[in-house]
């Protein structure tokens, strides 16, 4: 026990303690889960999502309140089989960065006073001003993807020649003083394209019809914008204010700089750009051509750092205590905005289908069981967090479903995510029934 004691008080000195900050584990069936039925079912549903090739591997992890009841890996990084998928394995987030990152700084300036949802963005963001198509537009509009804006724009066709080839003039093989933002092993990026993205953003078309169209370009655009609200660089606001007071030890960008002992599970082999699997760098091509630092995708994270955040979502803020964000603003961000006009979303949330408990769970998103009060995101690598503030249930879900290509889809054909979802919802349902 002293020495316990001594080593606490080493830690405690250099401020480690609380970037130290752990999850609570404990067996399934001590929070009265039917612990067979959990472990036949998943077990199931993951070995039949490798034998269909919707990943070489995956893992889950599940806590119910803000304990973690389920953590299990399956398969392996690639379908080689060499390497097994570890529970502290690192994974491109993709569009889970979108709720990851830029949201709780949005979250944070809307607290502050800084942001209001409901004034033209314009005000905000300057260029816009300019655009009539956009000038009225609201940050509340834009986060619940109500104010039609085009999905994508395919900033990779900028860069390449009709041929494949890359423009020197965009991309080299070197850093310089005009190329810094790196986009792979020796791919660096000119300094000016940035500058040339947000250009074609604020000249983008602006649909008349206000309903739900799915739209991440302003995710690009919104590092900029806090950086330009806070005062402080993107990356720093992010770790000063939610991931170290969180205890997220590798949620962040550009995971190549930080000599993480985690192993980085890759992603696509690229035959577009990179000419070579893509592992510790960004899958997604825009937030690539960003230098890996973007608001639509570029996150890098474990499964623990990602309950560590979703459960400060499912408690509305609050952290050992303390409020990071107000419960009023979580719960705003957190509810469906335009119900009116068929739109289910929050404010950069995913939210349950409108009439989700009603349809059948290949029809449903997510499980049908899931409460209307939940939320979450997906991401395009195969990577899906929800969180259930009403049934106490947060879910992760890891996996690299774009290996070897995207055009590997079975993941959500399947319907895996809302199966596996589903059986914690049954296992929690059965446990109150016996």
């Amino acid at each position: 026990m002293k020495y316990i004691f001594i080593f606490l008080v080493i830690l405690s000195f250099f401020g480690k303690i609380s970037a130290q900050r752990e999850l609570i584990h404990a067996l399934p069936s001590t929070l009265g889960f039917d612990e067979n039925f959990i472990d036949q079912k998943v077990d199931s549903i993951m070995e039949m999502g490798i034998d269909n090739l919707a990943f070489p591997g995956a893992q889950l992890l599940v806590a119910k309140n803000d304990t973690v009841i389920f953590h299990k890996t399956y398969g392996f990084h690639t379908y080689d089989s060499i390497q097994p998928v570890a529970l502290n394995d690192l994974y491109d987030l993709a569009s889970v960065t979108k709720i990851s990152g830029p949201l709780p700084a949005l979250m944070k300036l809307v607290d502050e006073g800084k942001l209001d949802l409901d004034k033209p963005f314009s005000i905000y963001w300057d260029p816009w001003k300019r655009r009539m198509d956009k000038k009225d537009l609201t940050l509340r509009e834009i986060l619940a993807h109500q104010a039609g804006l085009i999905p994508y724009i395919v900033f990779l066709q900028k860069v390449l020649r009709k041929n494949g080839e890359i423009k020197k003039r965009f991309v080299h093989n070197s850093s310089d003083k005009r190329y810094q933002g790196q986009v792979y092993d020796s791919l660096f990026i000119n300094n000016r394209f940035e500058r040339k993205m947000n250009r074609i953003i604020n000249r983008s078309k602006v649909s008349d019809q206000k309903k739900y169209k799915y739209s991440g370009l302003t995710f690009l655009i919104f590092p900029t914008l806090i950086e330009q609200l806070a005062g402080t660089d993107y990356q720093t606001y992010l770790d000063e204010n939610f991931y170290q007071p969180l205890g997220c030890h590798t949620l962040g960008y550009l995971p190549m700089e930080n000599n993480y002992v985690n192993a980085i599970v890759p992603t696509e082999v690229d035959s577009l750009f990179r000419k070579t699997l893509v592992k510790g760098w960004v899958h997604d091509e825009n937030a690539s051509l960003k230098g890996g630092v973007s608001g639509n995708a570029g996150l890098f994270g474990t499964a623990d750092d990602l309950a560590k955040l979703m459960l400060f979502y499912q408690n509305y803020g609050n952290v050992d205590g303390k409020q990071l964000i107000s419960k009023e603003t979580v719960k705003e961000f957190t509810t469906i905005q335009y119900p009116e006009n068929e739109n289910y979303r929050g404010l950069g949330f995913d939210k349950p289908l409108l009439n989700n408990s009603e349809l059948p769970l290949e029809e449903a998103y997510p499980s049908p069981l899931a409460s209307p009060e939940s939320f979450g995101h997906s991401g395009f690598t195969g990577t899906f967090v929800w969180a259930d503030p009403v049934k106490n249930l947060t879910f992760i879900f890891l996996s690299n479903r774009v290996y070897p290509s995207r055009d590997h889809r079975k993941l959500y054909s399947l319907d895996i995510r809302q199966a596996l979802q589903d059986v914690f919802y049954k296992a929690d349902t059965l446990s109150v029934q016996n």
